[in-house]
């Protein structure tokens, strides 16, 4: 009995790692994207790379605005943040992963803000 105890749980454990592993090595595409009439926005986003995650930002004067990003591996915690200008407007975030249902977030009106996060 403790030995198919033993063997139950080292098998659930090779699963486990097999999974993590699976996980870590697969490609997966993120793709932000900012829409509206809202002008001058400052849209800040998350970044994989070998090092880790970091944060890019650029303001654009129009939208819409779009980016899409490769990375490998888990892709947890990411964000994308939209800071509208004095002249307001509305803009609308939204990050999709692997064409899966997008995290949305809408910010309308002077100095308004979005985020659209935890993907």
């Amino acid at each position: 009995m403790l030995l198919v105890l033993v063997l139950l749980v080292a098998g659930g454990c090779v699963a486990i790692v097999a999974g993590i592993s699976h996980e870590a090595s697969k490609t997966v595409e993120v793709e932000y994207a900012v829409t509206g009439n809202a002008r001058d926005v400052t849209i800040a986003y998350s970044v994989w790379n070998d090092d880790g995650i970091s944060t890019r930002s650029e303001t654009v004067k129009t939208l819409p605005w779009r980016k899409v990003v490769k990375t490998k591996g888990f892709t947890k915690g990411g964000s994308l943040l939209i800071s509208l200008s004095g002249s307001g407007g509305t803009a609308t975030c939204s990050v999709t992963v692997d064409h899966d249902t997008p995290k949305t977030s809408t910010a309308s009106g002077p100095s308004a803000a979005a985020s659209c996060s935890g993907f």
